[in-house]
């Protein structure tokens, strides 16, 4: 959500010298790429779905920008590619040198002297390093200090070098104030004997949402000479203990470390959505070893282990080594989250604000902060291809938070609805689980909670505000465009009402079909009824004037009434009624109908045509690089009043194996290498917002050539890979191994023939159940577009039947 993509030419040319040299054997992640421009990445230390990150804090909202001119400190909380301002950057620490006392370098009487806009350091991008589990950067201000991060899921370890010539220094934590833009509204802190600190931080989070509460524990390997405290009033030294209220009002404790023999000082620290026990807990089990701290290095080394376990899911040959890093980058994206909400001993904070348990022993997890607009598409589906068993913990955690809260989550940010964005993502998100297997035992439970939410609204009293259009939508098949209708956070359906309809009535269709598969005859009928109300908001006379389009989605009003600008016109190309996006963009959001959006488009011919539009296909073929880059969607947030492809936000990620579905799978193929360039080894280096992993799981379903295109289907869609083959883990001890053939590094590659298993396959798609099954999926290659994937009879059916 809320997309931008930039060409920032001085990052255009990267140079990739300014990363450390991974030896070939492992596998290359860069973890700048995303950085800037947007991507809202960020570039520390984290392990796979981690409850904590520790990495810089600059100017951007999101945490650190490439481009930033200075570092405010190491945060110790970050979210991967979120779009909403208030996020992350909790327990900022900073190392420092310099007097702290009456009328010192931190004048301990002036307040401001704290706070980390003015105490930043200036650093340098030479010698950085930014690989899966391993941060390092260099600090040019206070004499010159390197900074290295690591992490494991529950505990984090930050290794601070001095220059040799340091006798003194200083680590400043930071309590009251986060990333810019996050508030700290409260906030505690109790100095411990002369190595530890521990506390809790609240803060009001994720686009004017509520407030929640981290606990914190942080333990220096060595002790420190001298410490103190400082709030609004300034700093005192030897205090102990302090709390502050109000919003980022200055608060933190510094401590001086004796550097005359050793310039190093280690800090490990662990944070708890629970309580201090729980960061305590945390911190022992992770971060401690006989009762000791382990060292910076042991900690590096396990964490790095653990992440080329993950990453070793896919193995892929072929392609240079930026095409093996921008891959490897986006499968490291794609594991960053949800995040772990448990801590070690199984308790987690419940939606009800209650303390709950998962069974650790068993391998339980519990997982928080579901982007669900945005991962329901691609990401969803990368996870439960790949590990199984997080896929089965990631949907009972939801349906816990249904249990907890009395209703199934949109945006769930920590442990409280954020009510971002619109449409229903959860409906598309559980069936798809429910048809991967994910739900076993918990289907008829599951399915309850997904009937609530298509059929009902939330209580007032709840925080969520589920399918809020559904009274009207229930009623005339619509959700109605109302701008005053009154929101519990920052979105709510009827605000968008075209692009609500199209959502919920792709919801209604995945539900159907998991209605049916369950024995719910009646509601299955219904809700295949329902997935046909995307007619509803379909205006047969709308006409793009310039390309000649007739047809398109346009919002209703209450009356029923269409849409119409104060000057009496409508143009698709309209931002009202759709949220981020167009009705050129969500037009193509009915992939359970295609035969239908065909014939409302007047047949096969006529809905390649507006696809060739939509992509600017013919300057495609000719300079597909230059073209994504100037036809398609490239200004800042500038989904809106624009009838290109946008592939910086979600709602037609899916849009180029519209294709596939009319029989024209080549140009899918066109399209998805074309895209692909837009994904770089460099800060830039992703479209817009990451959103949670979502855009780096589209590019990896795109290089490795299938992708989930219809959800509740269980069908993915077949398109010739990037890379020459590729063996893909499914976590159950099987493998899909994709092998080509008269693979041609230079131009596209498309799909000639292809079998599986060993048997001809002339369907454009394989079922869920047929992947499971691992084998060889052998790919004929031509360099010429071909007529594979072309007879009606290879195409998917659809909920209503396939395209005439």
């Amino acid at each position: 959500m809320k997309k931008q993509f930039l060409l920032s030419l001085c990052i255009a040319s990267f140079s990739l010298t300014s990363f450390a040299q991974t030896p070939a054997t492992v596998r290359p992640v860069n973890t700048f790429i995303g950085t800037q421009d947007d991507g809202n990445t960020f570039p520390g230390a984290s392990a796979p779905f981690g409850m904590i990150q520790v990495s810089p804090i600059g100017e951007h909202y999101s945490g650190w920008r490439y481009t930033d001119p200075k570092i405010r400190g190491f945060g110790h909380f970050f979210l991967s590619g979120a779009g909403c301002w208030e996020q992350g950057g909790q327990l900022s620490v900073l190392p420092v040198t310099g007097s702290i006392q009456p009328s010192g370098d931190f004048d301990t009487n002036k307040a401001e002297h704290f706070n980390h806009k003015k105490y930043a350091a200036n650093y340098t991008h030479e010698g950085e390093v930014g690989e899966a589990a391993y941060f390092k950067i260099q600090l040019t201000s206070y004499g010159g200090i390197t900074a290295e991060s690591t992490a494991l899921s529950h505990a984090a370890a930050e290794r601070y070098s001095f220059a040799p010539s340091t006798k003194q220094g200083h680590i400043l934590v930071n309590v009251g104030q986060a990333n810019e833009k996050h508030s700290v509204v409260g906030s505690g802190l109790q100095v411990i004997g002369d190595r530890a600190i521990e506390g809790k931080i609240v803060t009001q989070s994720f686009c004017g949402g509520a407030k929640y509460t981290t606990w914190f524990r942080m333990e220096f390997d060595r002790p420190f000479a001298s410490h103190g405290v400082w709030n609004e009033s300034g700093g005192k030294i030897g205090t102990r203990s302090a709390s502050q209220q109000g919003d980022s009002r200055p608060h933190g404790a510094w401590f001086t470390f004796d550097l005359s023999d050793n310039q190093q000082v280690t800090a490990i620290s662990a944070i708890s959505h629970v309580d201090i026990e729980g960061a305590r807990a945390n911190l022992r089990t992770q971060g401690m070893r006989n009762k000791q701290l382990i060292s910076f290095d042991k900690m590096r080394q396990q964490a790095q282990q653990d992440w080329q376990n993950e990453l070793a899911s896919i193995a892929i040959k072929g392609g240079s080594q930026d095409d093996r890093t921008v891959f490897y980058t986006a499968l490291y994206h794609s594991l960053l989250q949800p995040l772990t909400g448990n801590d070690v001993d199984g308790r987690y904070r419940g939606w009800d604000n209650q303390i709950h348990r998962v069974d650790v022993s068993k391998g339980e997890s519990y997982y928080e902060f579901f982007s669900l607009w945005d991962t329901y598409r691609a990401h969803n589906q990368m996870i439960a291809l790949l590990r199984p068993q997080r896929a089965r913990d990631i949907a009972n955690s939801v349906l816990k938070i249904q249990e907890h809260s009395g209703w199934l989550p949109r945006w769930g940010y920590a442990s409280f609805e954020s009510n971002v964005m619109t449409g229903d993502p959860v409906t598309p998100f559980l069936v798809d689980l429910w048809r991967y297997g994910a739900l076993k035992g918990k289907e008829q439970q599951a399915y309850l909670a997904l009937r609530q939410n298509a059929y009902g609204v939330p209580d007032f009293k709840l925080r969520a505000q589920g399918r809020a259009g559904n009274p009207l939508y229930l009623q005339k098949g619509y959700v109605q465009y109302d701008r005053s209708f009154p929101s519990k956070g920052m979105d709510v359906d009827p605000h968008h009402g075209g692009s609500a309809t199209m959502e919920y009535a792709q919801a209604d269709a995945a539900l159907a079909m998991m209605a049916k598969a369950l024995g719910h005859s009646k509601d299955a009928a219904t809700l295949t009824q329902r997935a046909r109300n995307w007619q509803q908001v379909w205006d047969k006379d709308v006409l793009d004037t310039e390309l000649g389009f007739k047809g398109f989605p346009r919002a209703r009003l209450n009356n029923g009434d269409w849409y119409t600008e104060i000057d009496g016109h409508y143009s698709p190309r309209s931002e009202h009624g759709f949220h981020e996006g167009t009705a050129w963009q969500y037009q193509w959001l009915v992939q359970h109908d295609v035969a239908g959006l065909a014939s409302a488009m007047g047949g096969r011919a006529q809905t390649e045509k507006r696809l060739d539009a939509f992509f600017a296909f013919d300057a495609l073929q000719k300079d597909p690089a230059a073209t994504v880059r100037k036809d398609w969607v490239v200004g800042p947030y500038s989904y809106y009043n624009q009838y290109r492809y946008n592939p910086n936000n979600e709602p037609d990620l899916h849009a180029p194996w519209m294709y596939t579905h009319i029989g024209q799978a080549w140009k899918t193929t066109s399209v998805l290498r074309a895209a692909e360039t837009l994904f770089r080894n460099a800060p830039n280096g992703v479209t817009g917002n990451d959103d949670l992993g979502t855009m780096s799981a589209w590019y990896l379903f795109s290089a490795l050539g299938l992708y989930p295109a219809t959800p509740g289907s269980g069908e993915f869609l077949l398109h010739a890979p990037k890379f020459e083959q590729a063996d893909i883990q499914l976590g159950t001890g099987k493998t899909i191994s994709i092998r080509t053939r008269d693979f041609q590094t230079q131009g596209n590659n498309y799909i000639h023939s292809l079998s599986y298993q060993g048997k001809a396959h002339n369907k454009v798609y394989l079922k869920w159940e047929e992947l499971q099954q691992g084998g060889k999926l052998d790919v004929q290659l031509s360099t010429t577009p071909t007529d594979w994937g072309k007879d009606i009879d290879a195409l998917p059916v659809g909920l209503f039947g396939k395209i005439k």
